[in-house]
């Protein structure tokens, strides 16, 4: 059996404990946002891509007549 040295443990203090009453979600908004915006770059530099690969595939054909 192994034996615990807790010294200075919360669970022995006997101060009442902290209730947290209000979080800021503004950092949370915030980091979501961002994802967000990547999220829609991503897509954005995924569908040009994809417009200069049809371009490069189908436009030698049509210019060749």
């Amino acid at each position: 059996m192994s034996q615990h040295n807790i010294v200075g443990s919360e669970a022995f203090n006997r101060t009442p404990p902290l209730i947290i009453r209000k979080v800021r979600t503004r950092t949370l908004r915030r980091r979501q946002a961002r994802a967000a915006w990547m999220f829609v770059a991503g897509v954005a530099v995924t569908a040009v891509g994809g417009l200069i690969a049809v371009v490069a595939i189908v436009g030698p054909g049509l210019a060749g007549g």
